[in-house]
């Protein structure tokens, strides 16, 4: 491991996220920001924020991310690592433009960043590289001077990632009525995309059936079930499954979903279900609703026994891991020769990310990657 108080060349890390709303009046303006440019009128947002009223208009993510910025303030101090840690969202205040003005006024010079995004796809990679340059090009256009910015590499086979999941998932385990629990299947559930994002995610070398997505997915679910296995000598069934679509139906999106899913199950005789939400870092409101509202509601219909285990969220063991990434990726910055920490079959992710990989739906400029518009 590289030198646990050097994180030169940079001098700030930023997180960042999804945002979401904090009251009833947000929820409309936040899904505006989300669906811009896509013609959706003001009625229709609303009858697709009802999930959001169902929580006062709340969204948890926000308070989450709080808690990680906490987490990994005092993980950094404790470990004698002098970065200041910035956080911005997307769609949401704090607004991403805001924090790096905010950064660059505060003479930030070399900025990495964090998204709380672990895996390889447009949604959750490229789009966030290009937010960030239209947030560059927004301060170009005032006259300040530009930070370069990186991005860390997605850390879905991190331990520090994985370890809480696998925890978790134990838990979950334990929480059934005895009788079911040997039996029970696991469902690794994560954000449905469309299967044209997902067939040219990642590299363009790893493009095809399901691309990275897919393909790092299966790859952390095997890790879990391996690990379960290990721990309880029970070989628990598991299956990827998906939630959270949107968009049009004619469009094909990943298969099957969580509740289908959970059908299927119940008709094969399973005596219970483990949803582990392994595509999400925290409990924010797609995990509220989609599995502890729509899929738990399906499951008592059923009849099916179902606990749901957490996310990783604000874990110490990943505020860990974000410092080592941090660390593992200054030190490779300075030329130094650097083993990257990863676990499972695809090994470590890259740095940069590649020209062609995850493209957009439509040409658009974005930063962090080998076809950055800004260096």
């Amino acid at each position: 491991m590289p030198d646990a108080r050097d994180a030169s060349p940079y001098d700030a890390l930023l997180l960042l996220s999804f945002g979401g709303p904090e009251g009833p009046d947000d929820v409309v303006p936040f899904l505006e920001n989300v669906t811009r440019g896509r013609g959706i009128p003001k009625e229709r947002l609303k009858e697709v924020g009802q999930h959001y009223f169902l929580f006062g208009g709340v969204s948890p993510i926000n308070d989450q991310n709080r808690a990680l910025l906490d987490a990994l303030r005092k993980d950094f101090a404790g470990h004698g690592l002098d970065l200041p840690v910035y956080w911005g969202n997307r769609n949401w205040a704090p607004y991403l433009t805001d924090t790096l003005r905010e950064m660059v006024r505060d003479g930030r010079r070399r900025v990495l960043v964090l998204a709380t995004s672990a895996y390889a796809s447009y949604s959750g990679c490229r789009q966030y590289r290009e937010n960030l340059a239209d947030a560059l090009a927004a301060l170009e256009a005032e006259g300040l001077e530009l930070p370069k910015v990186d991005k860390l590499r997605h850390y879905f086979n991190h331990p520090g990632f994985l370890e809480p999941m696998i925890d978790g998932v134990l838990q979950s385990l334990a929480e059934l009525p005895e009788d079911v629990r040997d039996g029970a299947h696991l469902a690794f559930s994560t954000h449905s995309i469309p299967t044209a994002s997902a067939d040219t995610s990642g590299p363009v070398e790893e493009h095809g059936d399901g691309g990275a997505y897919v393909k790092q997915h299966l790859d952390v679910a095997q890790q879990i079930a391996d690990a379960v296995r290990e721990r309880t000598g029970v070989d628990h069934p598991w299956q990827l499954v998906y939630q959270s679509r949107s968009g049009a139906p004619h469009i094909p999106w990943l298969e099957p979903d969580i509740c289908d899913h959970l059908d299927e199950r119940h008709a094969a005789g399973v005596p219970a279900v483990v949803i582990a939400p392994i595509g999400f870092v925290s409990d924010h409101m797609e995990v509220l609703y989609d599995l502890d509202t729509e899929a738990r509601a399906r499951a008592e219909e059923l009849g099916l026994p179902m606990r749901r285990s957490a996310t990783v969220g604000a874990d110490p063991r990943f505020a860990a891991a974000i410092r080592e990434l941090v660390l593992e990726r200054a030190a490779a910055e300075r030329g130094q020769d650097v083993t990257p920490c990863a676990l499972g079959a695809l090994g470590a992710s890259h740095n940069l990310c590649p020209v062609g990989c995850c493209p957009a739906r439509a040409p658009r400029p974005a930063a962090a990657g080998a076809d950055s518009t800004y260096a």
